[in-house]
C-alpha cells in the first residue's frame, strides 16, 4: 500500500512540473509577460498586478470552484486517468492492417524529411480540427452539453477556468480525438510516410506547447487581447474565446475552434468581435441576461449533469422545463 501511494505521489510531481501540465511555470512567465505588453499599449489606469489580477476576479466563488474541480482534473490527468481513452493506436493499427490487407503494402521507402514535415502538420491540423469538432458537438447534442456546460457556468474567466470541465467531458474529448487522429495517422503512414518517426510526434507536441507560450493562457481571462480582424479569421485570438464565453444571444455557438479559427470559417461559426465589446460571461438565458450560477458546489458539477444528459432521452412531454434544465439546447450557451 505505502509503496502503491509512493508511486502515485511520483507521477504525480512528475507530471506537475512536465511541459505537459499547462500550468507549467514557463506558460505563466510568458502569459505574465504579453499581458504587461497589454497593459503597456492600453496605458491602464491601475497597477499591472491589479490589473492581472483583480480582486473581484480572484475572489469571485466561481474562482474558487474553478480551483476545486480543477485540483481534481489535474490529479486525474497525473494517474493517466484519461488515458484509457485514447484509442488513437488501435484505430491506427487496425487501419493500416486493413489498408494494407486491401491494396497490399503502402509507403516502402524510409520518410524523408519533407514527408516528414507533411505528417506534423497533417496530424498537428487534425488534433485541432478534432478539438474543434468535439468542441462543436457538445453544444449541439442535449445529451453532451450538460457535461459541457459546467464549463461554460464560470461567472468569471482565469486561467484554471481551462480545468473548469467534467471528467466526462475530457472522456469524450480524448475518444472522439484519438479516433480521429488514428484514422489520419494511418492513411499517413500507407500513403506517404511508412513509419512516424520519434521527431514527428515530438514536433507535433512542442508545436501546441508554442501555441501555449504565446499566450494560451489569456484565453481564459479577462485580459481582451485580440490579434486583429485579418489574423482572426486563421487564429483564434483570446478575445475570440472569451466571446465564445459571453452569455449575449448574438455570441451563442461562436469561435468553437481551439488554435485556428479556419474551422469556424468555414462552418460558419466565427466571431470576429468588435474592440472593447462588453462581455458577461455565464451561460445565457436567451434572452439577453444569464442564468443563475447552476452549479454553485463541487457535487453539483460532478452529479448534476447525469441528470440533466438523462432528461434529454425522456419524451418531450416529460422533460423538465428549461428553466429548471439549464443544459437543454434552448438554454445552450455561446
Amino acid at each position: 500500500m505505502v509503496d502503491q501511494m509512493g508511486a502515485m505521489i511520483e507521477k504525480i510531481v512528475t507530471y506537475l512540473f512536465s511541459f505537459d501540465f499547462l500550468f507549467s511555470p514557463l506558460y505563466f512567465l510568458t502569459t505574465v509577460l504579453i499581458a504587461f505588453l497589454v497593459w503597456k499599449m492600453r496605458r491602464g489606469k491601475v497597477g499591472f498586478f491589479a490589473y492581472i489580477a483583480p480582486r473581484e476576479v480572484y475572489r469571485h466563488p466561481s474562482t474558487r470552484t474553478d480551483l476545486m474541480l480543477s485540483s481534481l482534473i489535474i490529479g486525474l490527468n497525473a494517474l493517466g486517468f484519461f488515458a484509457i481513452f485514447y484509442v488513437a493506436p488501435i484505430v491506427t493499427i487496425g487501419l493500416l492492417l486493413a489498408l494494407e490487407g486491401l491494396w497490399g503494402g503502402g509507403a516502402a521507402e524510409p520518410p524523408s524529411f519533407a514527408a516528414g514535415c507533411l505528417a506534423v502538420v497533417l496530424l498537428f491540423l487534425t488534433q485541432d480540427f478534432c478539438r474543434f469538432v468535439t468542441h462543436y458537438l457538445h453544444h449541439k447534442s442535449p445529451i453532451f452539453w450538460p457535461f459541457h456546460a459546467v464549463h461554460h457556468s464560470a461567472d468569471v474567466l482565469t486561467p484554471v477556468t481551462f480545468y473548469r470541465a467534467h471528467p466526462v467531458y475530457y472522456a469524450i474529448q480524448q475518444l472522439l480525438m484519438s479516433l480521429f487522429i488514428g484514422v489520419v495517422q494511418a492513411l499517413v503512414l500507407f500513403l506517404f510516410v511508412g513509419q512516424i518517426e520519434l521527431w514527428v510526434v515530438q514536433a507535433t507536441t512542442i508545436a501546441f506547447q508554442g501555441y501555449m507560450l504565446f499566450g494560451g493562457h489569456l484565453r481564459h481571462s479577462h485580459i481582451p487581447l485580440s490579434y486583429g480582424r485579418v489574423l482572426e479569421h486563421i487564429l483564434i485570438s483570446p478575445l475570440q474565446h472569451q466571446v465564445h464565453h459571453s452569455s449575449d444571444p448574438k455570441h451563442f455557438d461562436k469561435n468553437f475552434g481551439e488554435i485556428f479559427a479556419l474551422w469556424d470559417w468555414m462552418f460558419g461559426t466565427l466571431y470576429i468581435p468588435e474592440r472593447d465589446e462588453a462581455l458577461v460571461f455565464g451561460i445565457g438565458d436567451g434572452k439577453g441576461g444569464k442564468i443563475a450560477q447552476p452549479y454553485p458546489t463541487l457535487r453539483d458539477i460532478l452529479i448534476k449533469p447525469f441528470r440533466e444528459s438523462a432528461a434529454a432521452f425522456r419524451p418531450q412531454k416529460h422533460a423538465v422545463s428549461a428553466d429548471k434544465v439549464t443544459s437543454l439546447a434552448v438554454e445552450r450557451s455561446p
